[in-house]
């Protein structure tokens, strides 16, 4: 997977419940924050499914209504519209262009999902310039604290924040 600059997108699964959380922080090549209250966290389709980009906003926001349009096709089947457009993104000459990754959750199934043609499905997901920060702080705290996943995901979001340079600690976060 590439690495992403600029953003850092965490998801838990614990306890029959999903949280997705991201930083607010946009960054302006590798000096520049451009501003720092971002939403980088969403609900989608009938506000069942939550997601969350790291990468280059537009080419994000291009992926997010394609994926949108694919659980529309697949009536809300989040792992066949993620494998759908994971297999165009992979062949499609345009899309194979696009520099950005998602992370995907509904109350079954969290996943990452690239333009290399991965589906990734996970308990625990990061993605983004922090997300290696984030990711470790949401699986020691899973697996050593009773918190909530809600509560891990912003605390993990908060912790990268506090490591990493492309991350801030204005956090969105969502649970299905």
């Amino acid at each position: 997977m590439q690495q992403m600059l600029g953003t850092t997108i965490v998801a838990v699964k614990k306890d029959g419940k999903c949280a997705v959380a991201g930083d607010g922080q946009v960054t302006f090549g590798e000096n520049t924050i451009m501003k720092h209250t971002a939403k980088k966290v969403r609900r989608i389709y009938h506000d069942s499914v939550v997601t969350g980009f790291a990468g280059t906003v537009a080419d994000a926001f291009s992926l997010l209504e394609r994926f949108e349009a694919k659980l529309e096709k697949y009536s809300g089947s989040l792992k066949r519209a993620a494998v759908s457009l994971a297999q165009e993104w992979r062949t499609d000459k345009v899309m194979r262009q696009l520099n950005a990754m998602l992370i995907v959750a509904d109350k079954e199934e969290l996943l990452i999902v690239s333009g290399t043609g991965e589906v990734i499905d996970h308990g625990i997901a990061a993605i983004g310039s922090g997300g290696m920060f984030a990711l470790s702080a949401a699986k020691a705290l899973k697996e050593n604290t009773d918190l909530s996943a809600a509560e891990i995901a912003t605390k993990a979001i908060k912790i990268a924040s506090d490591i990493c340079i492309y991350t801030n600690s204005n956090i969105t976060m969502e649970e299905v």
